[in-house]
């Protein structure tokens, strides 16, 4: 089997633009459609109000694993397995993720800040809380503290 809507035909401007209506309904007060240098939908980025503050959060549509993923499946047509089509299929993956978040937060299983913390924006920074764990996780986890010999210390 595939990876999720390989055989999309929506185009990338009209998913985003279905993403962008979608995080509206979530409480977005901002969106922002981010263009790569060919002027396609290269991520989207939203404002919302957590308790008193604007919190931007950032999603990326990366493609390019899209297309990786395609050409390692045999089950995918070749004809399939362009950088074209692994946009819309990004792009469709995406929203969906967001639409079953959506489903979380509507179930009052977790709530927006609690699914998408890690696409939040560090102020300051173009880093995304992600990526600023990943680029060192000790700072962002255990600031003021530190590891010795496998103990925590203040």
């Amino acid at each position: 089997m595939g990876i999720l809507n390989y055989s999309t035909k929506i185009d990338p401007h009209i998913t985003a633009g279905e993403l962008s209506g979608k995080l509206a309904v979530l409480g977005a007060n901002q969106v922002s459609i981010e263009y790569d240098e060919r002027r396609l939908p290269a991520g989207i980025s939203f404002v919302v109000m957590i308790s008193g503050s604007h919190i931007m959060f950032k999603l990326p549509c990366k493609w390019q694993g899209v297309l990786s993923a395609m050409r390692k499946d045999r089950s995918i047509s070749k004809s399939y397995q362009t950088e074209e089509q692994a946009r819309r299929v990004a792009w469709r993956i995406v929203k969906d993720w967001v639409e079953a978040q959506m489903a979380i937060i509507q179930a009052e299983s977790a709530d927006l800040a609690e699914v998408f913390l890690p696409y939040a924006i560090n102020p300051g920074t173009v880093e995304t809380l992600y990526q600023s764990f990943t680029s060192d996780p000790q700072n962002l986890l255990i600031a003021g503290s530190e590891i010795v010999d496998g103990e925590y210390h203040e």
